[in-house]
């Protein structure tokens, strides 16, 4: 298989490394292609044996997938200077938030789309990805797309393009509402005397444990907090005023303002 990554930025970056990584391609087989000159060297440094090359200069592109990972907003300005048009057995792979299909089919003059939405934790290979497709597309090759993203972590397909709005502000959005948590509880820390140093490593290796007992605890999430929390005890004190507070509901109604905002984007 030919790739070519349209947009090669951190996360088209990210993707391409995890390829050749679990070998799913080889470096001759993989194009980079980005809007600024300045980055050739750097990217022809970090992917050897790879073709990369700028967007203005590009009269083709020779790939079996086009990863698509320019910014949303630059997305219209790219499709509609493409001096162009792709093949019609050419794939479409979109990992920008926000666009729809039918957006992308409109103005890439192309039908086989697919669309995902993946996180950060991608850059590590741990990253989650929420996909769908077009119509027409076969199930091998959404077979191909989705052995491509599990390579940076874990992928999930859906019927419905609408829930990846839901996506993008559960898991795409995510991981900024651990590290605003994380944030929190370090401060706190600071406050009650604990060395910024020490209080960072108390409360990451703290949430670390805490993935890995969610993981593989046979006990719910109500049920883990009990273990915690003992009658008339300190976590009791600030899982109280956490409730007092609303923490849960404020929490709540922030992922849905992102989800409310990730479906204006998509208009």
């Amino acid at each position: 298989m030919k790739i070519a990554v349209l947009g090669a930025g951190k996360m088209g970056i990210s993707f391409s490394k995890s390829f050749l990584k679990y070998e799913l391609i080889k470096p001759e087989n993989l194009h980079l292609i980005t809007r600024k000159k300045e980055k050739i060297q750097k990217i022809s440094e970090e992917f050897p044996g790879s073709k990369v090359s700028v967007f203005d200069e590009i009269s083709d592109i020779d790939a079996d997938l086009i990863i698509i990972a320019v910014k949303p907003q630059d997305f219209q300005f790219v499709a509609e200077n493409l001096s162009f048009r792709f093949k019609e057995n050419q794939m479409m792979l979109s990992i920008m938030a926000g666009i729809k299909i039918e957006k992308i089919q409109q103005l890439l003059h192309h039908k086989k789309v697919v669309r995902s939405m993946p996180n950060s934790p991608t850059l590590l290979g741990m990253g989650i990805t929420g996909y769908t497709a077009a119509d027409g597309i076969s199930f091998n090759d959404l077979m191909n797309i989705d052995k491509l993203l599990n390579s940076t972590g874990r992928s999930v397909y859906l019927e419905d393009e609408n829930l990846l709005d839901g996506v993008t502000a559960l898991s795409g959005s995510g991981p900024a509402y651990f590290y605003y948590i994380v944030d929190a509880m370090i401060k706190a820390g600071t406050e009650m005397g604990i060395d910024e140093n020490l209080s960072k490593l108390f409360v990451k290796q703290t949430m670390l444990g805490a993935y890995h007992l969610i993981n593989n605890s046979e006990k719910n999430l109500e049920e883990l907090i009990k273990d915690v929390a003992s009658k008339g005890g300190t976590t009791e004190a600030a899982l109280k005023t956490f409730d007092e507070n609303e923490l849960k509901i404020t929490l709540k109604k922030g992922i849905l303002a992102a989800e409310n905002r990730s479906r204006e984007l998509s208009k």
